[in-house]
């Protein structure tokens, strides 16, 4: 089904609410979701999105409007900014882990990422953290590889995984440096939450497994990649 097929069956559907002046959609077939941001008069910039747990949302944290990714669509568009996104996110899934419905990082590309993309961000993954590196710099090679053939014209944003405390295991630290020279390979920006320390000292964002972000680390989220994105893609009117 195309994007536009997409926003007339939503609408028809009514999945619809409106954020400043703006259409907003959203449909959740499995473990993608499609969302549109849609001004009276624009044209609004193609968004591919490929998470694990952190980006599909866990139990019943970060679920429907309190995601990251729902609150991030919203800022975006009170910065003028407009979207539409599909968002290809599985619980334990890395680019060498499968996860809970059987995908890697590279099976969500493959899913969500199309040949029009003005953007495409990947987000994480400590799943990896077992994964020999020689395999793992393969598969994020591969990965990015994918998507960069897929959506030639696409600005690709890497984002490695966070840790919520000092304590830092060297194999999370090892993922991030290994994602930073493979971002670097392809011409993606890189950000690294373990430097700027995402969630330390704020414990409230983090759910009682210590894993997992709350309502409110999503939030968080959505107040750090907002930006990010933003400063991806050109404003348009």
């Amino acid at each position: 089904m195309s994007r536009v097929m997409t926003f007339t069956v939503a609408m028809m559907a009514g999945v619809v609410a409106v954020v400043a002046g703006t259409a907003y959609l959203s449909r959740e077939p499995g473990s993608t979701r499609h969302y549109e941001t849609v001004p009276l008069s624009a044209s609004p910039n193609r968004i591919a999105v490929i998470g694990d747990s952190y980006t599909s949302g866990y139990e019943d944290t970060g679920r429907g409007a309190a995601n990251w990714t729902e609150r991030a669509w919203q800022n975006l568009a009170g910065r003028g900014v407009y979207v539409t996104a599909d968002v290809a996110a599985e619980g334990g899934a890395g680019y060498g882990v499968r996860g809970n419905h059987g995908g890697l990082f590279g099976d969500l590309t493959y899913r969500a990422v199309q040949p029009d993309d003005a953007l495409v961000v990947f987000f994480g993954s400590r799943n990896d953290q077992d994964v020999e590196p020689g395999q793992l710099s393969r598969l994020i090679a591969d990965t990015l590889g994918l998507a960069r053939r897929t959506a030639p014209g696409a600005r690709m944003l890497v984002i490695g995984p966070p840790w919520p405390t000092d304590d830092v295991p060297g194999n999370v630290w090892r993922i991030r440096d290994l994602l930073s020279a493979e971002a670097r390979a392809v011409g993606a920006e890189f950000v690294d939450p373990l430097a700027e320390r995402w969630f330390v000292g704020q414990p409230q964002l983090i759910g009682p497994d210590g894993v997992h972000p709350t309502d409110a680390g999503h939030a968080y989220m959505a107040d750090r990649i907002a930006p990010l994105i933003a400063g991806q893609l050109p404003k348009r009117t």
